[in-house]
C-alpha cells in the first residue's frame, strides 16, 4: 500500500511539473479508467457525428457546399480513428471499445442524437456545434496524456475549418430572402440549448471534473467552458443579424460576462439515457454499418494471418 502511495504522489508531481505521460508510464487505474471513458466516447462522438451531416450531403444547394461537406464528414472519420488509436495506447482493443458503443454500454455526445431538418442545420452545427467542441478540444492539446494531447492538435486545426464553414453558410443564408433568414433563425432556436449541453452537467454535479482538473485531463471546467462559448457565440450572431433564443440573456457589466438562462437539464439526461428524437435512429445505422463491414473484417483478418503463416514458415 505505502508503494503504491509513493508511486501516485510521484505520479502527481510529474502532473504538477506539466510532464506528459506516455503509455508505458506507471498511471493511477483510475487516471487509466477516465482517460479510457473520456477518449472513447470523444471517438464515439466523432463517429456518430458523420450521421447528421452525411444526410445533406447528396441534398446540399451546389456542388461547392456538396464538396465541402464531403470533406468535412471525411475529416470526423478521421478524427475518430486517430482517437480510437489513442484509446489502444490504454490497454484496450478498438474492437472491445467499439463493442461498448454497439451495446448501449458506453456513450456518445448527446448533441447527435437531433435530426437535421433543413439545410439550415449543416449551418448551425458547423457554428454551433463544432464551435462548442473546439472549446472543449483546444485544452486537450494540452492534456496531460501523450497520445490525446497530440490527436488533439490536428483534430483542432481541421475543427476550426468545420466552425468558419458552418458560420459563412448561417452568415449567407441570413443576408438572403427573408425565407432564407428566417430557416437560419429557426436553425439557431432548435441548436442553441442542444449546443450548451454540450459541455456536461454543471462542475458541482458532474462526477468526474474534479478528478480530470486534478490531473490536468482537462484544463477547465465545464461551466468555465460553457460561459467562454456564450460570450463569443452570442457576439457573433450579433454579426449576422441573428438573435439567440434566450430571453434571459443580458450583459452583466459586474462580471465581464453575459448571464443566462438556465438549461432544461431534464431534457438533456433524457437524451443522455437515450430517449432523444434520434437515439435508436443512430444507434441502428452504427449497428447496420458495423454488421455490413464484417465482411471486410474477417477477410483483412485472414490475409494478416496469412501473411503471417508465410513468414513463419520462410
Amino acid at each position: 500500500m505505502t508503494e503504491v502511495k509513493d508511486l501516485e504522489a510521484l505520479f502527481q508531481a510529474r502532473i504538477d511539473a506539466e510532464q506528459k505521460i506516455e503509455p508505458r508510464d506507471w498511471m493511477p487505474e483510475k487516471y487509466r479508467k477516465n482517460l479510457v471513458r473520456q477518449v472513447s466516447q470523444h471517438a464515439h462522438s466523432e463517429v456518430v457525428g458523420m450521421l447528421p451531416e452525411g444526410n445533406w450531403i447528396t441534398r446540399a444547394p451546389n456542388l461547392r457546399r456538396k464538396a465541402i461537406l464531403l470533406a468535412k464528414v471525411q475529416d470526423e472519420a478521421g478524427h475518430g480513428l486517430y482517437l480510437y488509436s489513442a484509446c489502444e495506447t490504454l490497454g484496450v482493443t478498438r474492437e472491445s471499445t467499439i463493442d461498448d458503443l454497439l451495446s448501449g454500454r458506453a456513450k456518445y455526445s448527446s448533441i447527435f442524437n437531433y435530426p437535421t431538418l433543413t439545410w439550415a442545420d449543416i449551418g448551425a452545427i458547423g457554428w454551433l456545434v463544432d464551435g462548442a467542441a473546439i472549446m472543449n478540444q483546444v485544452m486537450l492539446t494540452r492534456t496531460s496524456y501523450g497520445p490525446y494531447a497530440r490527436a488533439m492538435v490536428r483534430i483542432c486545426k481541421e475543427e476550426s475549418f468545420h466552425q468558419r464553414q458552418g458560420y459563412e453558410i448561417m452568415a449567407v443564408l441570413s443576408k438572403g430572402k427573408p425565407e432564407q433568414k428566417a430557416m437560419a433563425q429557426d436553425a439557431l432556436n432548435r441548436w442553441w440549448w442542444p449546443s450548451l449541453m454540450m459541455f456536461g452537467p454543471h462542475d458541482s454535479e458532474s462526477a468526474h471534473t474534479a478528478e480530470s482538473m486534478k490531473w490536468k485531463i482537462k484544463r477547465e471546467s465545464n461551466d468555465e467552458l460553457r460561459q467562454k462559448f456564450i460570450d463569443r457565440t452570442v457576439q457573433q450572431a450579433e454579426v449576422i443579424g441573428l438573435t439567440v433564443p434566450d430571453p434571459d440573456l443580458k450583459w452583466n457589466e459586474e462580471r465581464g460576462h453575459y448571464d443566462h438562462g438556465e438549461i432544461d437539464w431534464k431534457e438533456f439526461w433524457n437524451v443522455v439515457e437515450g430517449n432523444g428524437p434520434c437515439n435508436h435512429e443512430r444507434m441502428k445505422a452504427r449497428i447496420t454499418a458495423h454488421e455490413n463491414g464484417r465482411w471486410v473484417r474477417e477477410a483483412a483478418a485472414a490475409h494478416a494471418s496469412k501473411k503471417t503463416k508465410k513468414k513463419q514458415a520462410a
